[in-house]
């Protein structure tokens, strides 16, 4: 195999985002044939380096997955919770595919397309600000959302870590007491959807994911599962600004 970086192989092995990785290296938690490695240029042979961190061995998968899953409400965007919550991770078949862990996350009330791979590069790259994955929210708001208001989710809100990036909004449905919007924002600012909606003073009732990039929630039922397309995959990928090559 062609030699990697050893953040670049942590990532792929799932073990952590390459940033995080790179972390554990400078902790001096990773060692590369029994010794050691501090080094960030550290290239290796994934074929017959022996990686270990923290003194456990380190493999790549067997093949890399990616699965979507509709999350329903009440569950934590988590493999595990140290009190005790209902995570995702109950609902992925995790003994089927080595090392899944969620990309990104959705709050605990927040329902929809939550993707789970094995693939620490990938996953890091569908995160990282660089590459402006969409990500699109149908959110169920307090009273009539006005004008005004539209255009300022659109044009930017200010939020107490600062201005959001502008995002799509369009008008499904304005009742006496309720809107229905479709939000499609270009960043993932923790509970960014409910976060703005509070600063137009229309607060969130209701949130759903229905897509992000190129994949689409569809008719996939509450608390269910399923493997990418390979065509999915491919869009995926490219969307994160990886190689297609990574599926062979």
């Amino acid at each position: 195999m062609e030699p990697v970086r050893l953040q670049k192989f942590l990532a792929r092995a799932g073990v952590a985002s390459r940033r995080a990785s790179e972390e554990l290296i400078a902790s001096g938690r990773v060692s590369v044939n029994g010794e050691v490695v501090r080094e960030m240029g550290t290239k290796i042979d994934p074929a017959c380096a022996v990686v270990e961190l923290d003194g456990a061995r380190v493999t790549l998968p067997e093949e890399h997955a990616v699965l979507m899953l509709n999350k329903p409400a009440g569950y934590l965007s988590a493999m595990s919770d140290a009190h005790g919550g209902r995570c995702v991770s109950e609902l992925v078949p995790t003994d089927r595919f080595a090392g899944l862990f969620p990309v990104g996350r959705l709050d605990k009330d927040t329902t929809g397309l939550l993707l789970f791979t094995n693939d620490g590069e990938l996953g890091n790259a569908l995160i990282h600000p660089r590459h402006h994955v969409p990500k699109t929210y149908r959110a169920l708001v307090s009273g009539q959302v006005g004008e005004r208001a539209l255009e300022t989710l659109r044009s930017g809100v200010v939020l107490e870590d600062g201005l959001t990036q502008p995002a799509e909004v369009e008008l499904l449905e304005r009742q006496p007491k309720h809107t229905l919007l479709e939000i499609t924002i270009y960043e993932g600012r923790n509970r960014q959807i409910r976060r703005m909606g509070e600063a137009v003073g229309h607060p969130v009732r209701k949130l759903e994911r229905i897509a992000l990039g190129p994949l689409s929630l569809s008719d996939l039922e509450a608390g269910t599962w399923r493997l990418l397309s390979e065509e999915e995959h491919r869009a995926l990928l490219a969307a994160s600004g990886l190689s297609r090559d990574r599926m062979k």
